[in-house]
C-alpha cells in the first residue's frame, strides 16, 4: 500500500502480545508489557484500543496527530472495535473493511500461517462473522480476494476521499486524512 500511495503512513499499533519471531519492535508493532499498555491508556496516548483474543492493541495517537498535520494521510490496520473509537473521535476518518472472500477461506488462511490453536482459531472465526455483519457503518468495503486487486481498491478510496480533522479534535486542517482498515480480525 505504501508503494501505491505516495506520502503514506503506516501506523504501528502496540500490544501487549508477544512478538513472533520474525516481527521487530517498533516496526511491525511497539510490544508492550500490560503495565505499560495500562499507562498508556491512563494517560490518554492511544487514538484507539481493544481487547483482542486476551491481547491489547492500540493506535498510539501522537504519530498519527504529527502526520496529519503535516498534511500527510496515515493508514491504521486496526479491527472492528478500534475502527468504532476512531469513528467517534475523527467522525470523518474514513473507515475501510477489508473482507476475506467467505468464513472458509479466511480459516484457510489462518490455519496456513499457523499460529493458532483450535480453540482460539475457533474464537477467531466466530468474532470473525460478528465483525463482518459491522460493515453497515464502514465507508466501504473491499473483498480481500486478490490481494493487489484489494490493494488497488483500497488505494483508490484513499485518494477519492478528502482528508480529515486530526485526532485530537482540533478543527479541521486542509489536507489530513486518516484511513483505517481491517480485515476479520485484523489484529494478529
Amino acid at each position: 500500500m505504501l508503494q501505491r500511495v505516495p506520502g503514506l503512513f503506516l501506523s504501528v499499533s502496540a500490544t501487549t502480545r508477544r512478538p513472533r519471531p520474525v516481527e521487530r519492535d517498533g516496526v511491525d508493532y511497539v510490544f508492550v508489557t500490560d503495565e505499560g499498555f495500562d499507562r498508556m491508556i491512563a494517560e490518554g496516548e492511544l487514538l484507539e484500543w481493544a481487547d483482542v483474543f486476551g491481547n491489547r492493541y492500540g493506535t498510539p495517537a501522537e504519530p498519527i496527530r504529527r502526520v496529519l498535520q503535516t498534511g500527510r494521510d496515515a493508514l491504521l490496520e486496526i479491527d472492528v472495535q478500534g475502527a468504532r473509537q476512531v469513528k467517534e473521535r475523527m467522525p470523518q476518518a474514513v473507515l475501510i473493511l477489508l473482507e476475506p472472500p467467505s468464513l472458509a477461506e479466511l480459516e484457510r488462511r489462518l490455519r496456513t500461517r499457523g499460529t493458532e490453536d483450535e480453540e482460539r482459531l475457533a474464537r477467531r472465526l466466530a468474532k470473525a462473522g460478528w465483525e463482518l455483519e459491522q460493515r453497515g457503518w464502514f465507508d466501504r468495503a473491499v473483498v480481500n480476494e486478490d490481494l493487489e486487486a484489494a490493494s488497488s481498491e483500497v488505494a483508490a478510496i484513499i485518494g477519492a476521499f478528502p482528508q480529515v480533522s486530526d485526532p485530537a479534535g482540533e478543527p479541521e486542517a486542509e489536507g489530513t486524512r486518516a484511513d483505517t482498515k481491517e480485515e476479520g480480525s485484523s489484529h494478529p
